[in-house]
């Protein structure tokens, strides 16, 4: 009997950071496969931490598609939205050529959105909200993508289990074996409404218990410390401005002109994507 094939690709979420086994990540992608087929299922996980959509086109996408999976899932973006390169125009373009080519294979596709960094770290609403433009962006295409190529899509960017912190790893951006395991529970269920999985729920109880605080503190201390390090400084000193031209506008009454500019580009960034009839390579 042929192995269901299923190919992750994406970021530090679904490499699995936050739930860490004795064999290092593992995170929800690991945990769905089991429960995709009653038979076997061959699962590869190319996500790679702090990959974004560019690494995932360039890089994830050939090594995928050489191993012609039945199942693809697609979650990556917040990366994008942490650096100060940030375009919603190109992140949308490789978006979609991802999307498309997953699609284009028969490969069943699994997309997701996710909550804004700035929320989830508690930065404050100047710092927070141009974050949260961003990452607003980048799920307005996902939806939209997701929608077009029929994939699978979890929304992930709201619900009771963002607030609850026993779901998150120490970090507050990476889920810990909860938060992981619930993603996985909500996935498999999002597959067998589509008739796509045969397999039993994955479980939704920790196999480990919890980390403790000093075990939190010590990887902030070291692994986390060097991450926030390398994000700060790309994206800090845009952010700042950008926080500058918040509190500008908000003395103004006229933050609603940010909204408008941000939804203005994420119409353009969809409206400059190729339909069938122009993509390369259609007859």
């Amino acid at each position: 009997m042929r192995p269901l094939r299923f190919v992750a690709l994406g970021d530090s979420l679904t490499e699995g950071v936050g739930d860490r086994t004795g064999e290092g990540w593992r995170g929800w992608a690991a945990l769905l496969a089991p429960s995709l087929a009653a038979g076997p299922v061959r699962f590869t996980n190319l996500a790679v931490s702090g990959a974004q959509t560019r690494d995932v086109l360039e890089r994830q996408l050939p090594a995928a598609l050489e191993l012609r999976p039945d199942l693809v899932s697609v979650v990556v973006g917040v990366n994008d939205t942490l650096r100060r390169t940030f375009d919603i125009r190109a992140v949308a373009a490789r978006l979609d050529h991802v999307y498309a080519a997953c699609a284009g294979r028969g490969a069943v596709l699994l997309t997701m959105c996710l909550p804004d960094p700035g929320a989830m770290l508690g930065l404050p609403g100047p710092l927070a909200r141009p974050l949260a433009r961003r990452q607003h962006a980048v799920n307005t295409v996902v939806h939209a993508l997701s929608d077009r190529y029929g994939a699978v899509h979890l929304h992930a960017c709201a619900g009771d289990w963002i607030g609850d912190r026993a779901m998150w790893s120490a970090d507050r951006l990476h889920p810990g074996e909860p938060g992981h395991r619930q993603l996985a529970v909500r996935f498999h269920a999002r597959l067998t409404e589509h008739g796509v999985t045969t397999g039993p729920a994955p479980s939704p109880e920790p196999g480990s218990p919890a980390p403790t605080g000093w075990a939190n503190l010590r990887w902030l201390a070291t692994a986390g410390t060097g991450w926030v390090a390398r994000r700060c400084t790309d994206l800090l000193p845009q952010l700042l401005s950008l926080a500058v031209d918040e509190m500008r506008h908000h003395a103004r009454g006229t933050r609603i002109r940010l909204d408008l500019r941000a939804s203005a580009a994420v119409s353009a960034a969809l409206a400059a994507l190729p339909t069938e009839e122009r993509r390369p390579g259609a007859a």
